[in-house]
């Protein structure tokens, strides 16, 4: 907005200037009508611009000295696109020096100016011609009565910053304007942009005292007010009080009595910001001062302050430093509050433009209702800012709760910034901080869909280690990772860590373009897999030591979404294990005490207790739409050898799959002699229902029919046997 303005300026001056020049001319030939065409040929000469006089220049001369110049316009550098234009200019002179061969502008008026500004994509405008310095006539001494300007509007067209700001309905009013003469003025204008959007009405007052050779301005009793629509920030109110000076010559700035306060809404959110500054100045020879800043944030369900105070500041030259610094932060949302504090020495340079907190301490604290214990930090480090090469950088190290922490976090360009971080956690339990679980009131809340819009504009990159660690009753130790954002994706390789009793080892990444994307890589060698489906998804239906396979991809508004739309594989390899909830050899035995000989079919439920035991198990499983389909299962024990086939519902939590255990030569001497009849017969085993509530069913009827098949070929065997030799002893006699 500054800069807006200050360009404004220029256009102004530039018209201005050129108003003056004209009105000069005028005032001393007396003849202006005359000279229409030597002023047009005049401006296109020095300024390759085209000046459009409309009608007669009139003069008056009681009761003083002046030119009512009309209607005028100016065109683009060498152009004829308009520039600037102005419906009417009034300019009066001072007498008196007009005797001493001097020009004083007594007062200007100018009503309907507009002009239009363009930078272009290499950094030039279209009024760098206009900004030349000319040479100084002695004759002329800017010293002004006073400027009335009406119904003045400006438009910039910045192609380098894409952007476009205008300003409109300026009124505008000075007292005099002179050379180490105090003045005064009144502004007000709208002011409209469209990146970042901006719909501002502003007014302001000031008293004017300015030295343009020395280059000194000061703006005392400077009031103002800005209302309306700006950084996404609605119903917007500012205020601007004080005295603030300028030398630009001794490079200084020094602000009196300086207040500044801003509130408005920011969504559903409530911002109130406070400055004051009430003695501060800074430049080659002195830098002092106190700051106090207050910031308030009020949310729909908290609010979060901010107070930061810098009690004094000293310093000489392009060099001042603070003995104290102090930061709070404090808020509350949804019963959860935050406290912290930092505060640190505080120095910098305004040539480099480098600042630095030299020792910063840290702390902080995060509490709730909901909360089994708060989180807490203390820290210590230090922090660097350098504006010009656009880059911060913070090492911080000390406690997180119990555990040791260090870490070293760095931006680089700030209007596109870039991150970067090394962190090393000594151990870290998130669960500890988390309110437990409870599906039933997790049953009954809508699903909250996925959010991966953060990945828009994150460009980042890092690493994260983690001796021990506890996430979702997940447990891991030596975690290591590296993490790479940009382009709307995130990715995670590579990811290594220890895993009940085994190793990790393997990829995330996430894509937040459309509809959220995920891909996973793992493979898991040596991992007890009981415990950790147990921790992990609390399903409590397999167990045993070895490796586990994963190469999935899924996309969706929702996890549940995900689920049902899973791609991919994944395979088992394990080793001395049990599958849970049925005991086969038990339930064969059973049925047969039972019944004689096992028949019919018996459907069990999932019991804890049961289990059927396998000395080696190897699956695989082609995923598609979050269906897992094996076809190849294959199990060993002494009592059983099992295969199988069927799908696994990801999407749903629910099997839906038919297990055959054949019985083995060695079952007798495995506690079943009443069951060596049944040796090599198969059991068909179909386990299905819901992972919470699986269901068991033993398929006997198949058993026995298979049972029966087996005796058939058997006594085909048999009677083969028989005939052979009988066969055999009749041919013996025969030829005897």
């Amino acid at each position: 907005m500054n800069k807006f303005l200050k360009i404004g300026l220029w256009v102004g001056s530039a018209v201005v200037v050129l108003i003056l020049a004209v009105a000069g001319y005028v005032a001393a030939t007396f003849n202006p009508n005359d000279y229409k065409p030597l002023i047009v040929k005049m401006v296109q000469e020095k300024k390759q611009r085209t000046l459009k006089l409309d009608g007669d220049i009139k003069l008056s001369f009681f009761p003083k000295i002046g030119a009512d110049l009309g209607k005028l316009s100016l065109s683009e550098h060498n152009g004829n696109k308009e520039f600037a234009a102005v419906d009417s200019v009034k300019v009066s002179l001072a007498v008196l020096p007009l005797l001493r061969r001097q020009l004083v502008v007594d007062r200007i008026k100018v009503d309907g100016l507009r002009a239009n500004l363009v930078r272009y994509p290499d950094g030039t405008t279209s009024i760098d011609d206009l900004l030349k310095k000319e040479e100084e006539s002695e004759q002329f001494k800017f010293d002004i009565e006073g400027v009335s300007v009406s119904r003045a509007a400006f438009t910039f067209d910045d192609q380098m910053g894409k952007r476009r700001w205008s300003v409109s309905g300026l009124e505008a009013e000075t007292g005099r304007l002179a050379n180490n003469q105090p003045g005064k003025a009144k502004l007000k204008f709208t002011l409209q942009g469209d990146n970042p959007k901006i719909n501002l009405q502003v007014a302001l007052s000031t008293d004017l005292l300015f030295d343009t050779d020395a280059k000194r301005f000061a703006f005392k009793a400077l009031d103002a007010e800005t209302k309306g629509e700006a950084a996404g920030i609605s119903g917007l109110a500012s205020n601007l009080k004080g005295s603030f000076s300028l030398d630009g010559a001794a490079k200084a700035v020094a602000l009196e009595g300086f207040a500044f306060s801003l509130a408005g809404q920011r969504g559903a959110d409530s911002v109130d910001i406070r400055l004051a500054a009430p003695n501060f100045e800074i430049g080659p020879e002195r830098a002092a001062g106190k700051l106090d800043m207050v910031a308030k944030l009020v949310q729909p369900k908290g609010n979060l302050d901010l107070v930061l105070s810098v009690p004094a500041l000293v310093g000489k030259g392009d060099n001042f430093r603070a003995d104290n610094f102090i930061l709070e932060v404090n808020g509350e949302q949804g019963g959860n509050a935050i406290k912290s504090r930092f505060t640190s020495p505080f120095s910098g340079n305004l040539e480099t433009r480098q600042f630095s907190l030299d020792k910063l301490a840290a702390s902080f604290s995060l509490s709730g209702p909901a909360m089994p214990k708060a989180l807490s930090a203390s820290l210590g480090g230090s922090a660097r800012l350098d504006l010009a090469k656009q880059d911060a950088r913070l090492d911080l190290s000390g406690k997180l709760d119990e555990s040791q922490l260090k870490a070293k976090l760095g931006v680089t360009g700030f209007d596109a910034p870039a991150y970067a971080f090394d962190v090393a956690i000594e151990q870290l339990d998130v669960d500890r901080y988390l309110p437990p679980s409870k599906p039933e009131e997790k049953a009954k809340q809508p699903e909250k869909p996925l959010d991966f819009s953060f990945l828009k504009n994150l460009n980042a990159s890092g690493q994260l280690s983690i001796g021990t660690l506890k996430v979702a009753n997940i447990k891991s130790s030596n975690l290591k990772l590296n993490l790479k954002a940009g382009n709307g994706s995130l990715n995670v390789a590579p990811i290594s860590a220890n895993l009940y009793q085994g190793t990790l080892n393997g990829s995330v990444a996430l894509s937040g373009a459309g509809t959220p994307r995920v891909a996973l890589k793992q493979n898991l060698a040596g991992v007890s897999v009981g415990p950790l489906l147990k921790d992990a998804a609390n399903v409590d239906m397999l167990d045993g030591h070895g490796s586990v396979m994963l190469d999935v991809n899924s996309q969706g508004a929702t996890v549940s979404a995900m689920k049902k739309a899973l791609q991919g594989s994944a395979a088992l390899n394990l080793r001395d294990g049990a599958v849970k909830g049925v005991n086969i050899a038990a339930a064969i035995r059973n049925a047969k005490a039972k019944f004689g000989s096992p028949q019919g079919t018996t459907t069990q439920s999932a019991n804890a207790a049961d289990k059927t035991d396998f000395s080696e198990l190897t699956a695989s499983f082609k995923i598609n739409n979050g269906i897992a389909h094996n076809d190849d299962l294959a199990a060993k024990s002494p009592l059983l050898r099992l295969a199988g086939n069927g799908d696994v519902n990801i999407g749903d939590g629910s099997m839906d799959y038919l297990a055959k255990a054949t019985v083995v030569a060695s079952l007798e001497g495995q506690g079943g002699k009443e069951l060596s009849a049944l040796k090599g017969v198969t059991v068909p085993v179909r386990i299905s229902g819901p992972f919470a509530g699986l269901k068991y069913s033993l398929d006997f009827n198949a058993m026995v029919s298979e049972a029966a098949k087996q005796k058939v070929e058997q006594k085909k065997e048999e009677i083969k046997s028989r005939l052979g030799d009988e066969l055999k002893g009749g041919l013996k006699g025969l030829f005897k």
